[in-house]
């Protein structure tokens, strides 16, 4: 067996190894129904597998997938041993032009795991005409599955019906009869074996899971489990907090596997000991789109790989896993960042080996480099009448922060530079300021100057006479939003507290000119939210402000169009 990821991912797999990784088979029967399971055959079962979807910009919808975009990935994955892909549906779009594709170039070697996409039919919250008009898309696309499964028959290896429509909190909620339904009615018309994606704590009928699994275990040939343990970190499910990376990265593996566990034990319990478990969805994020600070990095991908490795060759692990996934997808917004590949095709470390002639992302993520959860550092609230996170002159009386701030650009450093330079100064402050060139996203760009490892008490800012003070030099059109951030993502209390301004209000002018910009406290907060990914019950905690400064437009919010014009900041403080 494989023991190590350089292996794994070089695609030197043994039968029952690897993340394809391995089935050897169901057999038995469909215990309600007396149906004869149908094997998971050996392309399926010996193939490096991934999820595949070609989406390259931030609107799908509009997005033109073509024939030699889809040609370029599907070659990349096959020179990275990557030989067993899942699709997400049966459009023309998509998976029919990846069969077509792939029949017309057979040195390829890939396979597929095709999936049939289900629109809701049991929401409470759609109208009689929406559920109509999802049933017939739901007949149609059951239609399309049949036809490409029948006609690339030898391609095709495994057909998916659904993907996490059953679980509590679904976003195209179907009852597990109606999935079963459309489940028998594919079964019927081809030869593979047929299963339904969906998350595991809906398949282990989990604590607060409503749905009974019974109807789709009795029409299923196996089960395809989900299981992100990243993700659960967000709701602090497992203990993550750990004292390394190794621990945090070995302790969410154990989550993965306790899952599946969970699922296992279930259907045993259930008399359904034969059928088979493939994990259809597992992976780490190598980026950080929904606030996973300490969580999401290149370094603690490649720890994740390496221990999905570690699990799929040892004794009863699942029959095949499949990584989530293969590229970036920017249209996925907060759930975007778990790609092998980044959206520009480069890959990232943990398989920049398979591609000695392109340029990774990284060229070096080691365990060292990895991030962990470093518990945030409390003080007492500032008392001082001015607070000054971002200036060179000092002022007398003032309070400073305890830990040096530093500017971060959202989205992980990507949408804006920021050089500190003499050229950006204020008049009012000599020495250094910082420039601002946006490098927007189609919903906007931000910035934020960030205690790394601790929070700020601020509460007593928060008063008649507080205010935020900082110069700005600029032309740039339209609004900009402007404000702090309270609380932390990391423990889902993270709250955005941002005010849109405009050219003439606070002592804001766009004229190129140096104007001191000065915003009473009370302005701001009235406008602020859960951040993204948040509980709607956060609300603002001035007693633990970690964002001391936040610069952005988002376009939704100030109806602005893109613009990279630069923006010169400088001489950052709170007064009261």
């Amino acid at each position: 067996m494989l023991k190590n990821v350089k292996l794994w991912m070089s695609g030197l797999l043994l039968a029952c190894s690897a993340v394809a990784l391995v089935a050897c088979g169901g057999g038995g029967v469909v215990p309600g129904k007396g149906v004869a399971l149908r094997p998971l055959g050996a392309d399926f079962t010996s193939r490096k597998a991934v999820n595949y979807s070609p989406f390259r910009t931030s609107n799908r919808d509009t997005e033109v997938v073509t024939d030699a975009k889809v040609l370029e990935d599907l070659t990349l994955l096959s020179q990275g041993g990557f030989k067993l892909i899942r699709l997400f549906d049966s459009s023309d779009n998509v998976s029919k032009r990846v069969l077509t594709l792939l029949k017309a170039n057979p040195s390829l070697d890939i396979k597929v795991m095709l999936g049939a996409y289900m629109l809701s039919e049991s929401s409470p919250y759609i109208t009689e005409e929406q559920r109509a008009f999802n049933r017939s898309f739901n007949q149609a696309e059951v239609a399309r599955a049949a036809k490409l499964a029948q006609e690339y028959s030898t391609l095709v290896a495994a057909v998916s019906v659904g993907n996490e429509t059953m679980v509590s909190w679904s976003f195209v909620p179907n009852t597990p009869a109606i999935i079963a339904s459309y489940i028998t009615s594919l079964r019927s018309q081809i030869t593979q074996p047929i299963t339904t994606d969906d998350n595991w704590a809906f398949f282990a009928s989990a604590s607060g899971e409503p749905n009974d699994p019974k109807p789709v275990l009795n029409a299923v040939d196996f089960v395809a489990v989900h299981t992100y343990p990243l993700a659960d970190t967000l709701y602090n499910i497992w203990d993550w907090k750990l004292s390394s990376a190794v621990a945090m990265m070995d302790a969410a593996i154990a989550k993965a596997k306790a899952d599946v566990t969970a699922v296992r034990s279930n259907l045993d319990a259930r008399g359904f000991t034969a059928l088979p478990i493939v994990v259809g969805e597992t992976g780490w994020k190598a980026t950080i789109t929904n606030g996973e600070t300490y969580r999401a990095h290149p370094a603690n991908q490649r720890m994740y790989v390496e221990r999905l490795a570690a699990w799929a060759s040892s004794s009863g692990a699942p029959k095949a896993i499949f990584y989530f996934e293969a590229f970036d997808e920017p249209w996925k917004g907060g759930d975007d960042g778990w790609g092998l590949f980044n959206v520009t095709r480069q890959p990232r470390c943990v398989i920049k080996d398979l591609y000695p002639s392109l340029t990774p992302e990284t060229s070096s993520c080691t365990d060292a480099q990895a991030l962990y959860y470093i518990a945030p550092v409390t003080r007492g609230p500032v008392t001082a009448n001015r607070y000054t996170p971002y200036a060179d002159t000092v002022t007398p009386s003032e309070a400073r922060p305890a830990e040096a701030p530093r500017f971060d650009a959202w989205q992980n450093g990507t949408t804006a530079d920021y050089p500190q330079t003499a050229g950006a100064a204020a008049p009012s402050d000599p020495g250094n300021g910082i420039t601002i060139t946006p490098k927007p996203l189609d919903w906007g760009w931000g910035l934020a100057l960030n205690l790394p490892n601790s929070t700020e008490d601020l509460s007593n800012f928060n008063v008649s006479s507080g205010r935020l003070n900082f110069s700005i030099s600029t032309t740039y059109a339209g609004k900009l939003e402007v404000g702090f951030f309270t609380g932390t993502t990391t423990d889902s209390t993270g709250y955005d507290v941002y005010l849109p301004i405009a050219s003439g209000e606070y002592g804001y002018v766009n004229d190129g000119n140096w104007h001191q910009v000065s915003i009473p406290i009370s302005a701001i907060t009235p406008k602020g939210a859960p951040a993204y990914g948040m509980p709607a019950s956060v609300k603002l905690d001035m007693t633990k402000v970690q964002s001391l400064f936040t610069i952005a437009d988002r376009y939704a919010v100030t109806g602005n169009l893109k613009s990279t014009t630069p923006i010169k900041i400088d001489a950052i403080y709170w007064s009261k």
